[in-house]
């Protein structure tokens, strides 16, 4: 991710998963460098149903949070860094049918957020500048930044939480562009399937897991144009079911599949995979389209909501069954060849993070009697570095962001947590 882009805030985080390639690592700045006896310290407070945490200018910190239901609201906090208590909010902001959303930091200075079948602009202060209602009565799951500044989002293809009205069955996705002022549609593309997954992208080029395949869209402007030289199924085994997002490295896409019965969750993934085939660790090919599966637990019952991790310099990918509670890690070569590296039992449900500079890796850990964990490893040796309770008695299914130092954010449907070296 290029901080020198007009679409994002020249932050360490300007967006869920550090930006839209989903790489999941900060923009600069330090890790948590964990010595040998260095220990965890927590703080939490109660944030209910928090989502994520961006940051802007130094010592910004912004959290999302929504209600449930048919027709859910959205707002946001600006939060100090390191208390974590509420400074200003935004009012309450029109939504929708429920499913997370997403919040950004853009680089003209403001913020904006998709939730429910609605998008907003807020300033600096979250104030609100601008707001639009979206075609369809679905929720859209977040959104990307393109390096002009135009967001594009996409109606969510799934099952919907219990609580939400099912809506009638869709036959496809719709991606849609805005323009990031007044939050026109300026372009919209209909793909041939639906899609549960959050968009990716690189640069002008965005990708879409489908039910079916991943595809890959171009931006020139003013027009999205699907690329149909592009064929990339990855629904290939019986009983396999849809992928999650997707994580964008030089050469590869990688995401994770057997997605089906997340809405099932009530406080853990465990037991909710309905999947007959195991779950799946997706390689994509950039060139050739060419699909790779490769097994993560080999358990039936898996079952992921969010995206492995990649680290590109180490050539290393890390993926997880949240419904069997399996981490392995694999060494990937050119060719996109894997060799394990470790395995871990750890019951891990969110987006991970990943300290690129020392290869810390935060995960999670889910006790059913204990609550949720937040645990770092080394990404080379799977070697626990430190662990510590974050005060949720949920699992974390959602995002995780760099602080401003040697810290971090955690969010669940209940509590925000911030991880710092005691």
């Amino acid at each position: 991710m290029s901080t020198a882009s007009v679409g994002w805030a020249a932050s360490r985080w300007p967006a869920e998963d550090g930006g839209p390639a989903r790489l999941q690592i900060p923009s600069g700045g330090p890790s948590l460098g964990l010595l040998p006896h260095d220990q965890l310290a927590i703080t939490s407070r109660l944030a209910i149903a928090s989502t994520m945490v961006v940051l802007r200018d130094p010592g910004e910190a912004y959290l999302l949070c929504h209600t449930g239901g048919d027709d859910a609201i959205s707002w946001v906090e600006r939060f100090d860094p390191l208390t974590l208590e509420v400074i200003e909010r935004s009012p309450d902001l029109p939504g929708g049918p429920t499913w997370p959303g997403g919040l950004a930091a853009h680089g003209d200075g403001s913020l904006h957020v998709v939730f429910g079948r609605h998008a907003h602009r807020l300033g600096a202060d979250c104030s609100l500048l601008a707001s639009r209602k979206l075609p369809r009565n679905r929720p859209y799951n977040s959104f990307v930044t393109l390096p002009d500044g135009h967001l594009v989002t996409k109606d969510f293809g799934g099952v919907l939480p219990a609580g939400v009205t099912q809506a009638d069955p869709i036959a496809d996705a719709e991606l849609l562009v805005l323009e990031p002022v007044g939050l026109e549609i300026v372009a919209r593309l209909q793909l041939r399937e639906p899609s549960v997954a959050r968009l990716s992208a690189t640069d002008d080029v965005i990708y879409v897991v489908g039910d079916t395949r991943l595809h890959r869209v171009r931006w020139d402007g003013a027009c999205l144009a699907l690329d149909e030289s592009f064929d990339a199924p990855y629904r290939t085994v019986p009983g396999q079911t849809y992928g999650w997002d997707a994580v964008i490295s030089p050469d590869a896409a990688w995401f994770l599949d057997n997605g089906r019965g997340t809405e099932a969750y009530a406080g853990s993934l465990r037991g909710c995979g309905t999947s007959a085939a195991p779950l799946h660790l997706v390689r994509v090919d950039l060139v050739t389209g060419a699909v790779t599966l490769t097994e993560v637990s080999g358990q039936p019952g898996g079952i992921v909501a969010n995206p492995p991790v990649v680290d590109v310099a180490r050539q290393i990918v890390v993926a997880y069954d949240s419904g069997n509670g399996v981490v392995v890690a694999h060494r990937y070569d050119t060719d996109g060849q894997l060799t394990l590296l470790w395995r871990a039992d750890l019951d891990h449900g969110g987006h991970p993070l990943l300290f690129p500079d020392t290869g810390e890796l935060l995960l999670g850990h889910h006790d059913p009697v204990l609550g949720e964990h937040v645990v770092m490893l080394d990404i080379e040796s799977g070697r626990e570095l430190a662990r510590a309770p974050t005060g949720s008695p949920v699992q974390s299914v959602v995002f995780p962001a760099a602080g401003f130092g040697r810290d971090a954010y955690l969010c669940s449907f209940s509590t925000l947590t911030r991880v710092a070296v005691a």
